[in-house]
């Protein structure tokens, strides 16, 4: 009897691993039509502002890395493929709510509010709604991080843009004329976003002016988005991943003083045309390796940082034969 119940619940087991889903294809093509046909309605709703930000992402090169950020979230949701396919949806009707609110307050806050940024904020909140109303509080828990992720491809509002880059493009022309003083027979002194520089007596005109694209916010908002994805695609504790979020922002100061740093000397050592232009993009390209070099590093000294208990004492076991 008991070997009949161990043989019909192994039976079960491999029936139900049988059945798993594990490809997208997988899904029934009525499931399919739905996501199609939701998929319609809110691009048909919210088209002008979708075609806003695109806009924005094409025309300023600050926000171009936004086309990413719907691919890294599609990435997201694949890295859970086999939990989301395989859960039990249940509608949650306090999602059909929030939708309704959603639905209701963008175009309150186009008419009456006029908050530019809180549109597309309304747009990522209705679309966390419609997957709260139709898969329930279980399919949130794989889908939250990928929705919130959009946020990072929002441009932000101007002010508050500028506001944030000027203190960083001051930072950055302060540290690069001090490492530029180093040079012998060069004197280099930052006044606000500008470097002056006397080099054997003599003043290099124009000055080093620290643009906007130099402001370090481009690197810092990539950064930002790609220390979030980087932090939730590996298993970590809660603190490393925290830690591995907030050292985007002064990785992307340190590698923005690099390339300030860098493109003076090669204004003055080498040559103006080196600085300005193509060469001044490629630069700034070159940072990235830089940071994805100090996230590393930083990740694996966290890694090796602690040492977890229970792998520690299964390293210590000894299993030992006895003699017959």
């Amino acid at each position: 009897m008991l070997e009949n119940t161990v043989s019909f619940t192994a039976l079960n087991r491999d029936t139900e691993s049988h059945l798993r889903k594990e490809h997208w294809r997988e899904l029934s093509i009525h499931v399919y039509v739905k996501i199609f046909v939701i998929g319609v309605l809110f691009v048909f709703l919210f088209r002008s502002e979708i075609d806003d930000i695109i806009n924005r992402w094409i025309t300023d090169s600050s926000w171009s890395h936004g086309f990413l950020i719907p691919l890294f979230s599609l990435y997201f949701i694949d890295q859970h493929k086999q939990d989301i396919l395989n859960l039990r949806t249940m509608p949650n009707y306090l999602g059909l709510l929030l939708l309704i609110c959603g639905i209701l307050f963008y175009p309150f806050n186009i008419v009456h509010l006029q908050y530019g940024y809180l549109r597309p904020m309304v747009v990522i909140a209705t679309l966390g709604a419609i997957v709260l109303f139709l898969g329930g509080w279980r399919l949130v828990k794989y889908t939250w991080l990928p929705i919130a992720f959009l946020v990072f491809a929002v441009p932000l509002p101007q002010r508050y843009y500028n506001s944030l880059t000027d203190p960083m493009r001051r930072w950055a022309a302060t540290v690069a004329s001090g490492l530029l003083n180093l040079i012998p027979d060069l004197e280099a002194s930052a006044t606000g976003k500008v470097i002056d520089v006397f080099y054997r007596g003599q003043s290099l005109e124009p000055a080093l002016d620290v643009a906007e694209a130099c402001s370090g916010m481009r690197l810092l908002l990539a950064f930002m988005a790609l220390g979030v994805a980087m932090a939730y695609l590996r298993e970590r504790r809660l603190w490393q991943r925290l830690v591995l979020v907030a050292s985007t922002v002064p990785i992307a100061i340190v590698c923005n003083i690099v390339r300030v740093t860098a493109t003076g000397f090669i204004y003055i050592l080498i040559h103006p045309k080196y600085a300005q232009g193509i060469y001044h993009d490629m630069l700034g390209m070159a940072m990235l390796p830089l940071a994805f070099g100090l996230y590393g590093l930083l990740a694996l000294f966290m890694s090796n940082l602690f040492v977890d208990e229970s792998e520690a004492g299964a390293e210590d076991i000894v299993i030992r034969k006895r003699d017959t």
